[in-house]
């Protein structure tokens, strides 16, 4: 079979490679998210309540020069720490349109399409389950939008899924895709109070920003501590000027990572590197968000008071939760299942031989696992604290749950399947260092042969 007819290929070994590395490193902080969570549950639901929420609600910092930069502790975590998150997720992104599967427009169809659908569906299951509530309680249609891969993927590092390469592929350009559209929606959303004038300042250092990383690539390939002092001052008066334009301040950490350099250059060589800056700094940032960004902005933000059994039940018995749990479960199933079919109908193509439909609705029913993304976004629409945004707390946490068992069991059905498949991809009879099954491989079949 031609490749050109095949959907959800496994692709090149060096992408799978990649690939392989950064789900391990998100399994990783998958469990340390998971570990934040459950700490932020027990202590808003103990004797330890008041102080948690006390402290949660503490302001730091100052205004000053008409800047504003007083916070809580609570919007220090969402408003500035996922600021280092988004910058992780726009080093993704830039790699994947530069040199990942997004760049080629046969491959970057299939998540991109697939990605929409598990927005779209979601956001109308939402819509319509809430269209008689109040027109605050719409304004959340965007909550279930997104896609946690950290929390995905430590699934599947619990179950023990070998998920094949093909598989893994899809889930995290899916993932990047996913946030890419999360992105989007903030910036056009979620702008309040435009202030142009911080705006147009901030391309200033923007500018200052893009031209010091290329032109000091070279060293911050050699010195990591030099793109902390160099880079980061810099960052953050981009990230102060968004937090004062109106546009949320992690939008900052998008732009400020599509300025670094994806491909190797001169500089690349002068320093003997093996990577692009781009891969370079996401190698060094991953750690310090997955590992302490991320988990502070759940323990700050996850914490919700349920009052019992009965709390629980109330709480998902509102018409936003109840439109959340849906959304997140059947909705990016569903729409991420059926706009992949779609694809292969209009294409004319079949998937990946070693690759079952159940294999896909396996990974969709994962993408509804909507933690971090979908919290932010709960707390853009309704506000930290309010009434609301708790039930969307309790909602997203229940539908990412119950994502992650009904995905874990549907591919835990797969698992000696995707053993076996693990296994021919291990198989390399010319010994060129690259499996046979792989498009790299020096005797792999070429598209159209």
């Amino acid at each position: 079979m031609s490749s050109e007819n095949t959907v959800l290929s496994r692709g090149s070994y060096k992408e799978s490679q990649r690939i392989s590395e950064i789900l391990s490193k998100e399994s990783t902080g998958g469990i340390i998210l998971l570990v934040a969570t459950v700490l932020a549950l027990i202590f808003a639901n103990s004797a330890a309540a008041e102080h948690y929420f006390g402290l949660r609600d503490t302001y730091l910092g100052a205004d000053f020069w008409g800047l504003h930069l007083k916070l809580s502790i609570g919007h220090w975590a969402a408003d500035g720490l996922l600021a280092v998150f988004f910058f992780l997720v726009g080093l993704e992104l830039k790699k994947e349109f530069v040199e990942g599967d997004l760049r080629n427009p046969g491959k970057a169809l299939v998540p991109i399409v697939a990605a929409a659908g598990g927005v779209a569906l979601p956001a109308i299951i939402y819509v319509l389950v809430n269209l008689n509530s109040s027109s605050e309680a719409l304004g959340g249609w965007a909550i279930p939008a997104a896609t946690d891969i950290a929390f995905a993927v430590a699934v599947l590092a619990v179950i023990g899924s070998h998920l094949p390469s093909a598989l893994r592929t899809f889930l995290l350009t899916l993932a990047v895709v996913d946030d890419l559209i999360a992105i989007t929606i903030i910036a056009l959303f979620y702008t309040s109070d435009l202030q142009i004038g911080y705006l147009a300042l901030s391309i200033i250092p923007i500018a200052l920003y893009a031209l010091v990383a290329r032109k000091g690539e070279k060293l911050f390939h050699l010195s990591p501590a030099a793109s902390w002092f160099i880079l980061l001052p810099i960052g953050f008066v981009v990230w102060v000027l968004f937090l004062n334009s109106g546009i949320h301040a992690t939008i900052a950490g998008v732009i400020l990572a599509f300025m670094i350099p994806v491909r190797k250059n001169k500089r690349t060589e002068a320093a003997d590197a093996h990577h692009g800056l781009a891969e370079v700094m996401e190698h060094r940032v991953r750690p310090f968000s997955a590992g302490f960004c991320v988990p502070v902005f759940a323990f700050f933000s996850a914490g919700v008071a349920i009052g019992g059994f009965q709390g629980f039940v109330d709480a998902v018995t509102e018409p936003i939760a109840y439109g959340i749990i849906l959304a997140l479960i059947f909705g990016k199933m569903i729409g991420i299942t059926a706009s992949t079919w779609l694809v292969t109908r209009l294409r004319r193509a079949n998937l990946d031989p070693d690759i079952a439909w159940i294999d896909v609705i396996g990974v969709a029913t994962l993408a509804g696992i909507g933690f971090t993304v979908s919290l932010l976004i709960a707390e853009l629409s309704f506000g930290l604290g309010s009434d609301y945004n708790d039930a969307a707390k309790v909602a997203i946490l229940t539908a990412s749950v119950t994502a992650a068992l009904l995905g874990a069991i549907i591919l835990s059905i797969r698992n000696k399947h995707y053993k076996q498949v693990a296994l021919k991809e291990t198989v390399d009879e010319n010994q060129d260092g690259i499996p046979d099954v792989f498009t790299d491989n020096t005797d792999a079949p070429r598209p159209g042969a």
